[in-house]
């Protein structure tokens, strides 16, 4: 299988995803700007819309979009990781990842392009709450982000939540969220995809 790539871009949580299984895969980075590949390649051709993530399975099979990604890679590459299809644990799961897509990534997403002051306020502060349901979720003292257990929704989450720190937004507001980061950045799969993508 090979991921393409762009460093703290949310093909992080794949990244992260891929290394939770210990199955071999390969890295290419994608240049997004000149839709070019590390390996020399034309990004548009494996990705015609030219986002990441991307993995190509070792079949030439591709698949894109993070979240369906996700759910793939732990359900084919480790069986039984996630809760079984049919039952609520596995709703939840599904849920958590939806709201991190559609409600957190892409309020992040508008702050990556030119934006007015007043515009960047406004989309912080509905960032913010946002952020606060999930803080509100975590005050009942659950370790991560569906329960006791972690999942790949958690690796989602710090993912998009590391766009705080590019984006000089402070996350001081939300202690358990801060909290679930600092648990989730001390998982070995974490620190080896950051490694990877230089960004520890």
């Amino acid at each position: 299988m090979k991921l393409y790539y762009s460093p703290g871009a949310c093909s992080l949580a794949v990244h992260i995803a891929l290394l939770e299984t210990g199955k071999p895969f390969t890295l290419d980075r994608a240049d997004l700007r000149a839709k070019t590949t590390e390996s020399g390649g034309d990004f548009r051709a494996v990705s015609p819309r030219g986002a990441v993530p991307v993995l190509v399975l070792d079949d030439g099979a591709v698949l894109t979009e993070g979240v369906a990604i996700m759910q793939y890679v732990a359900d084919s590459l480790t069986p039984g990781a996630l809760p079984a299809a049919g039952t609520l644990g596995r709703a939840r799961l599904q849920e958590a990842l939806n709201y991190i897509a559609t409600e957190i990534h892409k309020t992040y997403s508008p702050l990556f392009r030119p934006i007015s002051d007043e515009g960047k306020a406004e989309q912080l502060a509905l960032l913010d709450t946002r952020l606060q349901v999930i803080e509100d979720r975590l005050a009942d003292g659950r370790a991560f982000l569906t329960g006791a257990d972690y999942t790949i929704a958690d690796g989602y989450l710090f993912t998009t939540t590391n766009w705080s720190k590019v984006l000089g937004h402070d996350l001081s507001a939300f202690p358990n969220l801060l909290a679930l980061r600092k648990r989730i950045a001390a998982r070995p799969a974490v620190q080896a995809a950051l490694k990877a993508e230089g960004l520890a």
